[in-house]
């Protein structure tokens, strides 16, 4: 199942417009921002997907009767341009475990790009909704390879990947190597450059988010 948000009306198409625009870009607490109120609203929508569970309330004046989530999910992260996507998923899911990668895309002389995965920090995800937040999906192989390496290692009970923008080509590979999950995307554009940058895209988030990197 693929959700896309832009082909429906909604705040969040504002949000993709300014962390879109060059001049709005400079100002890095607005990107963040805007990263961060994207996962707010994809987690709300990922949350009607949700088993629920009858409770009951004492309020000041009588008992409410209302649904409550049965679980949280775990909500992962790759470092750094998820930082703020993944916070704001956190601002909804806000009882959830966290899971951090740090992975990095290598190009060879020969052109053929290689995925090095350097850092892994999860709890349990055995019998666990597990949400998998990255802003850009390019190539899709980085998210792949982490999320290949989970589902080896774990039985995780459902998968959602959560993305800002996406490329076509990501899209097709994430969907052909983890048929199984469910994909929320801001929006997706159809190019890419030869270093695997979306176009139009954005430019890089990590970098408009934190700073320029060595």
């Amino acid at each position: 199942m693929v959700t896309i948000l832009t082909k429906e009306n909604s705040i969040a198409n504002h949000y993709l417009v300014e962390l879109r625009d060059i001049n709005i870009q400079q100002d890095r607490m607005r990107f963040r921002r805007n990263l961060e109120r994207l996962g707010e609203i994809i987690a709300y929508e990922i949350s009607k997907t949700l088993d629920y569970e009858p409770v009951t309330v004492q309020t000041p004046l009588g008992i409410a009767s209302h649904q409550i989530l049965q679980e949280q999910p775990v909500l992962a992260t790759i470092m750094r341009a998820g930082l703020p996507f993944h916070q704001g998923m956190l601002n909804v899911f806000d009882h959830a475990d966290s899971a951090f990668f740090a992975a990095y895309r290598h190009t060879k002389k020969s052109g053929e790009m290689e995925v090095h995965k350097k850092y892994v920090n999860t709890p349990n995800l055995d019998e666990r909704i597990l949400i998998m937040a990255d802003p850009m999906l390019a190539t899709g192989r980085s998210l792949v390879l982490c999320c290949k390496d989970l589902l080896a290692e774990y039985n995780i009970k459902e998968l959602h990947i959560a993305v800002a923008i996406a490329s076509e080509e990501g899209l097709q590979h994430v969907r052909a190597f983890l048929p199984e999950a469910h994909l929320w995307v801001g929006d997706v554009d159809n190019e890419m450059t030869s270093k695997s940058y979306i176009v139009p895209g954005l430019g890089d988030a990590g970098d408009l988010a934190y700073g320029n990197k060595e």
